[in-house]
């Protein structure tokens, strides 16, 4: 292809029909921007350019009562679009439509690369509408909350740096049953897993065994998945 057709930002009614069509169908930036002879960088902002929270408005008045409990839910997943589509599909579908449409009506998540298709992570296998998804905005990591207090409970047990390849998925379980057990000045003392069991469908505490552990077994520390 040309440089001059490559390098073009305008995008068409038609240009536009194809990009959605390529991400239904799960196609990478790179190759939709292939297949209408654009950069993908001018896909990736086209894409996103509608999908920010804008910047006067709250984002937590959209966000489920998953983030509202402050309930961590954790998966042990390479950083790609397949697999956390193959989480998302193992969700809806073991839990069911509606019940994931009520967990999860709104997901808020930063630009990584395994989310670049985002209506096909809105969407079930069988093309049924299942959640928005929407991004934060550049340099705006405030907007996902009290998550970024879990990830700092994260970094405790697993030092930040620290190879994921030992680890299994039944250890993040164990981490996320602990995590959810600690109580938080924030929760008035309670902790996320007393919320999430007032807020949130039982059906994602039986797929994912979420349970409590004891306040006096919390360990936050890298000792709790050592072997």
């Amino acid at each position: 292809m040309s440089k001059k057709n490559y390098d073009g930002k305008h995008l068409t009614t038609t240009h536009r029909i194809k990009i959605e069509k390529g991400l239904l169908d799960g196609e990478s930036f790179a190759s939709i921007a292939r297949m209408i002879e654009k950069h993908p960088s001018t896909v990736a902002k086209e894409v996103k350019k509608y999908r920010y929270f804008p910047e006067r408005e709250n984002p937590s008045k959209k966000l489920p009562c998953i983030k509202k409990s402050n309930c961590a839910i954790h998966f042990l997943c390479e950083k790609t679009q397949d697999c956390v589509l193959e989480v998302f599909d193992t969700i809806s579908e073991k839990l069911g439509l509606q019940a994931f449409r009520e967990l999860f009506p709104v997901i808020l998540t930063d630009n990584g690369v395994e989310f670049q298709s985002p209506e096909r992570l809105e969407h079930d296998a069988g093309a049924q509408k299942r959640t928005s998804i929407y991004y934060c905005n550049p340099n705006s990591s405030w907007q996902k909350g009290m998550l970024e207090k879990n990830h700092e409970y994260i970094r405790y047990v697993i030092p930040k740096g620290q190879s994921l390849d030992r680890y299994s998925q039944a250890g993040a379980v164990t981490l996320m049953n602990h995590i959810n057990s600690e109580a938080r000045d924030s929760l008035n003392g309670s902790t996320p897993f007393k919320l999430s069991l007032l807020l949130l469908n039982n059906k994602l505490h039986q797929l994912l065994r979420l349970v409590e552990i004891p306040p006096d077994e919390v360990t936050l520390h890298p000792s709790l998945l050592k072997k």
